[in-house]
């Protein structure tokens, strides 16, 4: 799995970026991807910190492969749309992230979803972050590969270091690309920056042991901001089958006119600059990161260093401007 939690970004932002004319056929599109049945009592509760004017947006991207039924949340990031401030703000949370899971004890936040699914990682992340959430979203990250390639690739930085894990990932992550145009396979042969296919990107984003997994996030986020990039400046034509490829994949308790009233939000705000954040701090400080008991290697934060989560997403505030 990889990036995909972050993908419902894409939901609002291509309702923004749509031209007036095309709103009637997204507008029937994402009745399709609405879940009446993912209903939520704990996103209706106001039990956390909220502001008004701040609307906090669970992504969750979920790592069954083909075939499986069980899965974790192996991406989970909060998409702020942040009216107050006129911003657009991504928090990636750590899947290491050691929290109290509700009927289940001290272990990694990943371990949520596959307990409980979305409700129990709703509170999980409500309860051990001081943080109301509003909506969630949960994206299969198949969807990632099919997205990529409709959008003709994504530009990323290979490094010399990565060629050889993602070459090691790659021969899978085409296998499980059921489009039949997808050619032969084709690995990574040089380094710098370059223009990824959806199974190459998956493969750059699954990386795991040549850096830390907060450069992982890193990684996913250079993706999914070079996806918008293509996605502003795609051929009309090209939107329904953009549209369509998300389809099958992604599942939210947000109805069509909710998501349109946040993309007018998006729209009045004006900036597609995403401000990003990764929670917990991982400074040997805020957090401390290496095995702990049966958890195996988790980070452990201090709840004193909330602040700055709480900071980012309500006030606005980057870290480095509350040192």
């Amino acid at each position: 799995m990889s990036i995909l939690k972050k993908f419902v970004i894409f939901l609002a932002i291509l309702v923004v970026i749509l031209p007036m004319g095309a709103y009637g056929y997204v507008w029937f599109k994402l009745k399709d991807m609405h879940d009446p049945n993912l209903q939520n009592d704990s996103l209706s509760n106001l039990d956390y910190k909220n502001e008004k004017g701040i609307t906090n947006i669970l992504l969750m991207g979920i790592d069954a492969r083909p075939g499986e039924t069980a899965s974790r949340s192996d991406a989970m990031m909060i998409l702020t749309i942040d009216s107050v401030h006129k911003s657009i703000k991504l928090t990636s949370l750590a899947r290491d992230s050691y929290v109290d899971i509700p009927g289940h004890g001290m272990q990694k936040l990943t371990h949520a979803y596959a307990y409980g699914k979305a409700e129990l990682l709703i509170k999980t992340i409500e309860q051990n972050f001081n943080i109301d959430l509003n909506y969630y979203a949960t994206v299969d990250f198949e969807s990632f590969m099919y997205i990529i390639d409709t959008v003709g690739g994504v530009k990323v930085n290979v490094k010399k270091g990565y060629i050889r894990e993602m070459n090691k990932f790659i021969p899978e992550t085409y296998k499980w690309n059921t489009n039949e145009n997808k050619g032969s396979i084709k690995y990574i042969t040089t380094s710098g920056e370059q223009i990824l296919n959806g199974y190459q990107a998956l493969a750059f984003s699954r990386i795991r042991h040549n850096d830390t997994a907060f450069d992982r996030d890193g990684r996913q986020r250079e993706v999914m901001q070079s996806m918008l990039s293509s996605v502003k400046t795609l051929s009309l034509t090209k939107y329904p089958e953009l549209v369509n490829s998300v389809l099958p994949y992604v599942k939210t308790n947000m109805k069509p006119t909710e998501i349109m009233g946040m993309a007018m939000t998006v729209l009045q705000i004006g900036d597609f600059n995403i401000k990003q954040f990764e929670f917990p701090i991982d400074d040997g400080v805020n957090s401390k990161g290496g095995i702990y008991g049966s958890a195996g290697w988790v980070l452990r934060f201090d709840d004193d260093s909330l602040k700055y989560l709480h900071d980012f997403i309500f006030s606005d505030k980057e870290y480095k401007d509350n040192l």
